[in-house]
């Protein structure tokens, strides 16, 4: 189906919470088809969310990857994805969304959501965690239903009990994720790829060449390189053209931009090197990539 709109949406948290939260950088509530928010599908937020469904059916799509909805479940989404939700009337669960200001508030660690595997995932997937304990299950719900009680809570340790209900919320789903990345996630190598790809993340629009992203991890292009390859198989460059094909796909399905708006929105200043460069990595002419998904 062809998309009206000419970008793809950004939301912040402040549109999923009420006025008197605007402040705040988290917001944790009940998920159910009651739920009322006006947002367009597909779209983007700009904070990270943990979406932990007990009852329900339906689909749920990130970045192009389409995932059935079986609970019980947790989706996960970092700032950036594209994604839309398709569910049943009976869907049922919890929604936990924050910041990184609210998770990394008060900590010496500013790397520590970037070490979870469901966080900037180098595979560019967002598989579900499945749960199949029944003590998982249940510890979990208890999680959720008491960080919604301590955040009607007005003590003096609030926002603290929150972030610790938080982590604990994601090392336990961390513990139980099973992810294909071949890392040594102790290893400092581990550390600076997690790094990089969070630039890249961030950093996707502005077409940043390998040695500005070496420059702002204070490495070398090649020591980045080599790090890259030895622990995820691929190179930097791969990765930053991978990123930004994906991108060039987010746009050219999802909104009326036209090929050399798209280019110039992504820093490309040349069209014609544009369209060359995602014909050699696609396959295809941007035309003919929109023509060819939108009309199936």
């Amino acid at each position: 189906m062809k998309s009206i709109n000419e970008h793809i949406p950004v939301y912040s948290l402040d549109n999923f919470i009420s006025q008197e939260l605007k402040s705040q950088q988290f917001q944790v509530e009940v998920f159910d088809a009651r739920r009322h928010f006006s947002v367009k599908y597909p779209h983007r937020h700009d904070f990270f969310e943990v979406l932990y469904l007990m009852r329900g059916s339906g689909f749920h799509v990130i970045d192009g990857n389409r995932y059935e909805i079986k609970p019980p479940c947790v989706f996960f989404m970092s700032p950036g994805q594209a994604h839309k939700i398709e569910f049943s009337h009976d869907i049922d669960g919890y929604l936990f969304i924050f910041t990184a200001d609210f998770y990394l508030a008060n900590r010496s660690n500013q790397n520590s959501l970037i070490e979870f595997p469901f966080f900037y995932n180098l595979k560019q997937e967002n598989p579900p965690l499945l749960l199949e304990n029944e003590s998982d299950i249940r510890f979990l719900e208890e999680l959720f239903k008491r960080s919604i009680s301590e955040r009607d809570h007005n003590g003096d340790h609030k926002l603290d009990l929150l972030r610790s209900l938080l982590d604990i919320i994601l090392m336990t789903c961390s513990s139980r994720y099973k992810t294909v990345e071949n890392i040594d996630k102790k290893g400092r190598g581990h550390i600076l790829v997690k790094q990089f790809y969070h630039l890249v993340e961030e950093n996707n629009l502005k077409n940043l060449s390998l040695k500005e992203y070496a420059d702002r991890l204070a490495v070398t292009p090649n020591h980045l390189t080599q790090t890259v390859k030895l622990l995820t198989g691929k190179t930097s460059s791969q990765i930053i053209k991978a990123k930004q094909i994906l991108e060039i796909k987010r746009l050219l399905v999802h909104t009326n931009l036209s090929v050399a708006e798209i280019a110039h929105q992504l820093n490309f200043d040349d069209q014609s090197y544009f369209t060359k460069f995602f014909k050699r990595e696609s396959g295809y002419l941007p035309l003919q990539y929109r023509n060819r998904t939108t009309n199936t």
